[in-house]
């Protein structure tokens, strides 16, 4: 009986430190414009509503996120330098 103790405090401890990481992990990530290939993109453009559905690969106007810090050495592009772009 001791021994499935052990084995639910443990699985019930590894679930509490995933959960607790998912926040640290989303913190460290960055919209990278300009670096999704086709059907690789986070979320929706002026041209469509859906990630997933962008037509084309590195479209300036479709982002992913990437490790912050990443996305200048991947040749992509900022929020604010994608939006220059569209004016």
């Amino acid at each position: 009986m001791k021994q499935a103790h052990l084995i639910a405090a443990t699985a019930a401890t590894l679930m509490t430190l995933a959960l607790a990481s998912a926040p640290a992990a989303a913190a460290e990530k960055e919209k990278c414009f300009g670096v999704a290939k086709a059907g690789q993109n986070d979320c929706a453009s002026g041209v469509h509503s859906c990630a997933g559905q962008s037509k084309t690969d590195m479209d300036k106007t479709e982002w992913k996120y990437v490790a912050a810090g990443t996305c200048k050495t991947m040749k992509g592009l900022s929020a604010d330098e994608a939006k220059k772009l569209k004016m």
